[in-house]
């Protein structure tokens, strides 16, 4: 449970610096040479996740990202990680390319959210390929957890969030954000998690996890990254 981390970034490539970021914020450092050793593959030209799991495009990533798996195993890492949801649908092939870990930023997100008191139903916010795939559905299954994913209108207005604003580097509309997550609280979600780290970015810039309401999926993985690399984290320090 230690060692130097592989990070497959560039999926999208603002949420891989986002989680860079929080895996430094959340380090109990005092000098540079406590802080996590990571070699990251900002590797942005791999195929869009979303459009292959739905058909939309013939451009697999698996492979893709199996090969870098490959590269960053060649350079010595302990473990990988992916800061993507939808790329968990990839998470097999990955894995069966290399000897070391994968983690999961699906797993690690459902075993955080079933760790909280009196939660049994989860809203999702994620990409349309990511809600296709049914990897939260089935991680949360199998924690015995119920899934809510917004209806068509709210879905349209998550993937928007997405794709035409945060990915296209233009200013995320938060408020409608929030509104989503409220109609899905409103139908019973004890918490809505931020299933997608382009939502993970729009987080860090407002704020979203000093309401009780949200999980972060990236945060819960630059945390769980920590743990793993044999550092410590910084709000367990003391």
């Amino acid at each position: 449970m230690s060692g130097e981390v592989g990070v497959i970034g560039g999926v999208g490539p603002a949420a891989t610096v986002s989680f860079l970021d929080l895996v430094v914020r959340h380090t109990d450092a005092g000098r540079d040479q406590d802080h996590v050793d990571m070699v990251v593959l900002q590797h942005a030209s791999i195929p869009d996740r979303t459009a292959y799991i739905l058909g939309d495009s013939a451009e697999d990533p698996g492979p893709v990202m199996a090969a870098d798996a490959r590269r960053l195993e060649a350079l010595g890492v302990d473990f990988v990680v992916v800061p993507c949801n939808t790329a968990h649908h990839f998470t097999d092939e990955m894995a069966a390319a290399v000897t070391v870990p994968v983690l999961s930023i699906v797993h690690e997100t459902v075993d955080e959210v079933a760790g909280r008191p009196g939660t049994s139903s989860v809203g999702l916010l994620a990409t349309s390929g990511t809600l296709a795939s049914g990897v939260y559905q089935r991680a949360a299954g199998e924690r015995g957890l119920t899934v809510l994913e917004p209806d068509a209108d709210d879905q349209r207005v998550v993937m928007s969030l997405i794709y035409d604003q945060v990915k296209a580097g233009r200013p995320a509309d938060v408020d409608a954000l929030r509104g989503v997550a409220a109609r899905l609280a409103d139908r019973g979600a004890d918490v809505v998690v931020l299933g997608c780290t382009e939502l993970s970015v729009v987080a860090l810039e407002h704020d979203l996890l000093a309401e009780p309401l949200f999980v972060d999926s990236l945060d819960v993985l630059a945390r769980r990254t920590v743990v793993r690399s044999g550092r410590r984290l910084r709000d367990a320090a003391g």
